[in-house]
């Protein structure tokens, strides 16, 4: 049990990790694009971005689900990696169909998976949702700018 744990708390770790520097690095791509993306038009720019995120985000999900993968193969939890693969795709989303499941000295790897999914889901929708809000506020505050208006507050 003690070596389950340390083994998903060291993939939750890397997982962890990699979304961080996900985050970061589209904050800096972001960054560098803040005058293109203020520039008119501004609708075509955020289909642009919705789909730029949403790409970057099932990456970074992709990326967490063969982490999980290559663990399992490594410990030859399953018989091969394409079974592998399926059974970190069906843990990270949640899904849990139960149609293949570990031996039973690591079936609390299935667990700690599935809350490092639901966990990255959760932080990647809120960073796709506020890289849009800020986005948003800031053309409609260089819309008001480019045509003189002034707040009165």
């Amino acid at each position: 049990m003690f070596l389950q744990i340390a083994v998903g708390s060291g993939l939750l770790l890397v997982n962890i990790t990699m979304a961080a520097i996900a985050a970061m690095v589209l904050e800096v791509i972001f960054a560098r694009s803040h005058g293109w993306l203020l520039r008119e038009p501004h609708r075509p720019k955020l289909v642009v971005l919705v789909m730029g995120v949403s790409l970057w985000v099932l990456g970074v999900i992709t990326a967490g689900t063969w982490v999980w993968a290559m663990a399992y193969a490594a410990l030859h939890v399953f018989p091969s990696l394409e079974e592998s693969v399926y059974f970190s795709l069906v843990a990270y989303t949640t899904l849990g169909l139960g149609d293949i499941v570990p031996a039973t000295e690591w079936r609390l790897l299935a667990g700690m998976e599935a809350a490092n999914g639901f966990l990255n889901f959760g932080l990647l929708t809120a960073l796709l949702i506020e890289a849009l809000r800020q986005i948003r506020i800031n053309q409609v505050e260089q819309k008001r700018r480019s045509i003189g208006y002034r707040d009165s507050r």
